[in-house]
């Protein structure tokens, strides 16, 4: 195109705002669209998303609409006239109504090599299978969930220790520096949309507070998967003394299991026999404390051994 791009933005949590910043550089953002502001902590006092402070630092006008579908929403993205739809983490889906209103339709940064990975949790889900790598795909978006034809892919490796923090830290900054490579090849139409193949297609659903409760029937690797996957949120945890204890970081010991949940100690380490092997706890938080090295957990917790 002869003229920059009128772009919005729609995005919420801090995984979109290096995307937001390099957009922002770069070409001219008509607004953004994000989550309204949600109650959080013990107060409950309303937190804005991560991309309204910083479209608010950018000075780029915001919508927080609860539904996209609200005829006052659909009405200032009309008067935003825009020429593409940029979209990352936003959390909403979009109908045909917004898909079919920029001249370029709307592109999608998504946290998986789709297909695989489809769904709101894609990084988490990858830590959780043991994939050994993952990635970025921008994506042109149609009605369906994800399943829009591929624009571009980065890959990236996760390291053994990577968190979903952590692995959400760096495909952010990945996100960022493809989006910026794919969008004048997609602008200029030298890029060509791929259909998405069908084969290894998963779903990777939003995730509960509930989903952080430690199983202790499942083998002792997908355990520690499922505490990197978890941490920072939902956390992981298990009832102890009537109250949850949460388990931040763990190894496994692929020693005999005593016993499903039976509770022993690995080198001055707490452990507990899994449906396979041994999870050992290495860091953990006990209720109303803060967290604290498995170590000296057992300081305090003398009667963890119950064998």
């Amino acid at each position: 195109m002869t003229h920059q791009p009128r772009i919005v933005f729609m995005g919420s949590p801090d995984f979109a705002v290096p995307t937001l910043d390099a957009l922002a550089n770069l070409y001219p953002l008509v607004g953004v669209v994000t989550q309204p502001d949600r109650p959080a902590g013990r107060g409950g006092s309303l937190v804005p998303p991560a991309v309204k402070e910083a479209a608010l630092r950018l000075g780029i006008p915001v919508m927080q609409p609860e539904k996209l579908r609200l005829p006052e929403a659909m009405t200032q993205l009309q008067a935003w006239v825009p020429d593409l739809i940029v979209v990352a983490a936003f959390g909403q889906i979009l109908r045909p109504a917004v898909l079919d209103l920029p001249l370029y339709g709307c592109i999608n940064v998504h946290g998986s090599l789709l297909p695989r990975g489809r769904g709101a949790a894609p990084i988490q889900a990858a830590i959780l299978a043991g994939d050994k790598e993952t990635g970025i795909t921008i994506m042109k978006m149609d009605p369906g969930v994800d399943t829009g034809p591929i624009l571009s892919q980065r890959v990236l490796l996760i390291a053994p220790d990577d968190t979903g923090g952590s692995l959400f830290a760096k495909m952010a900054s990945l996100s960022a520096e493809l989006l910026l490579e794919t969008l004048p090849r997609y602008l200029s139409g030298e890029l060509v949309p791929r259909p998405q193949p069908e084969e290894g297609a998963t779903y990777a659903p939003m995730l509960k507070k509930e989903d952080g409760r430690l199983d202790f029937t499942k083998p002792a690797i997908e355990l520690e998967r499922r505490v990197r996957a978890f941490n920072p949120w939902p956390g992981t945890w298990f009832d102890w003394n009537g109250a949850p204890l949460k388990v931040l970081r763990a190894s496994v010991s692929g020693a005999k299991s005593p016993g499903v949940g039976r509770r022993l100690t690995v080198e001055g380490r707490p452990a507990l026999g899994t449906g396979d092997g041994i999870l050992i706890l290495e860091e953990v938080q006990p209720a109303g404390k803060k967290s604290m090295p498995g170590k000296a957990f057992l300081v305090g917790a003398r009667e963890w051994q119950n064998t």
